[in-house]
């Protein structure tokens, strides 16, 4: 204890004190490693559109109903990258002509600042594929809500799906994809 009182008692002792403290509170809050030990459940209802009062009702001399659920445009499954990550996902048309990007059983890591892209990049195996969804185009669909369940995310109604074939659960803190996924066509 009188070693520690000694170096404390000198003015770079004081100095080296405050600096190593600064550092290691500015580390914990970029690597934020307490979130590797805390899962985010999210459970999302399958999204449904809006009905309008003429949209509810066949049209006059209509023989089959317009139906109300979503229809798939397209899927694919999720792929690990940087962190294990599994799950679907899914592009959805509503009754209103919406579209909605949906994850469900989504099951990676959670980590900081993850975000929930959708790009044009291919999607690789392996480490060849970590950062690949900067590259080119993509469109961030917001914050990941949560790193387990099913989660809804609204597509801008712009949204070429010609175009962005593909969806990365991205890190952009540290510019890597935790996961991603192929879209094929319905």
């Amino acid at each position: 204890m009188g070693r520690v009182r000694k170096w404390l008692g000198r003015p770079w002792g004081v100095a080296a004190l405050v600096v190593g403290t600064a550092v290691a509170g500015v580390g914990l809050y970029w690597f934020q490693p307490w979130k590797l030990w805390v899962d985010e459940t999210v459970r999302d209802a399958l999204p449904a559109a809006t009905a309008t009062p003429d949209a509810a009702e066949p049209a006059a001399g209509a023989k089959t109903p317009i139906p109300s659920g979503p229809r798939t445009l397209a899927s694919g499954e999720l792929i690990s990258h940087e962190h294990r990550t599994s799950g679907s996902v899914k592009v959805l048309q509503l009754a209103d002509g919406t579209r909605t990007l949906r994850l469900e059983g989504l099951d990676t890591s959670n980590g900081p600042d993850l975000r929930v892209w959708i790009t044009d990049a291919p999607v690789k195996e392996g480490t060849a594929g970590w950062r690949v969804f900067d590259d080119g185009k993509y469109v961030s669909l917001g914050k990941l809500k949560g790193n387990k369940g099913d989660q809804n995310y609204t597509l801008p109604a712009g949204l070429d799906l010609n175009r962005y074939t593909s969806v990365s659960i991205w890190c952009d803190r540290f510019d890597v994809s935790f996961g991603a996924a192929s879209l094929a066509r319905a």
